[in-house]
């Protein structure tokens, strides 16, 4: 994968049932909602982020998991600085000590080598899983979902999608949509 790394799908898609209904920006999901709620007021709606997969309001906050209060955070705060700790061995911090700019200009110029380096199975990893909550959400019930989901995460695409074949089009597509083209996840 190159530097850039491909972009992740973006905007909403709406489900009424197994039907999608809607995909784009958040005003458009929103407009066909309301439309689908005046024309069938009992049938459940439901909104996925498709760069995460995330079930989401249609307000386009994304359902919050399950999360404690952050604690107040030290560091540099306006300047985008967050202290943590980090532990490491006597001779990381003697090695680290001897570098130019000291301790944590390397940590950041590691760090950032790592980020750069593992691009691509970071997005890889992203794209399944977004592609797995989807997933969980939409087709959890259906015949083979056990098997699609091991297949999705061995990064098997061909099984995968002879597994999703009895599924509604709709859902394998979105899922399709979330994994990206072939070559990339």
């Amino acid at each position: 994968m190159t530097d850039h790394a491909s972009e992740f799908p973006s905007g909403l898609v709406l489900f009424q049932g197994a039907r999608k209904i809607a995909q784009g920006p958040l005003g458009e999901v929103q407009a066909k909602a309301l439309e689908a709620r005046s024309a069938a007021p009992e049938a459940p709606l439901l909104a996925f982020d498709l760069a995460t997969g995330r079930l989401t309001d249609l307000e386009g906050r994304v359902e919050a998991e399950a999360a404690e209060p952050e604690p107040a955070r030290r560091g540099r705060p306006k300047l985008g600085v967050v202290a943590r700790e980090v532990t490491l061995l006597p001779r990381h911090w003697d090695w680290l000590a001897q570098q130019p700019g000291g301790a944590s200009v390397t940590l950041r110029k590691l760090v950032e080598q790592a980020r750069k380096a593992d691009a691509g199975a970071d997005e890889q990893r992203a794209r399944r899983e977004g592609a797995y909550r989807f997933m969980s959400a939409m087709a959890g019930d259906a015949a083979g979902f056990e098997e699609a989901s091991r297949a999705l995460f061995a990064g098997d695409r061909g099984r995968l999608a002879s597994l999703m074949a009895p599924w509604p089009a709709d859902i394998v597509a979105t899922v399709e949509t979330l994994l990206g083209p072939e070559g990339e996840a």
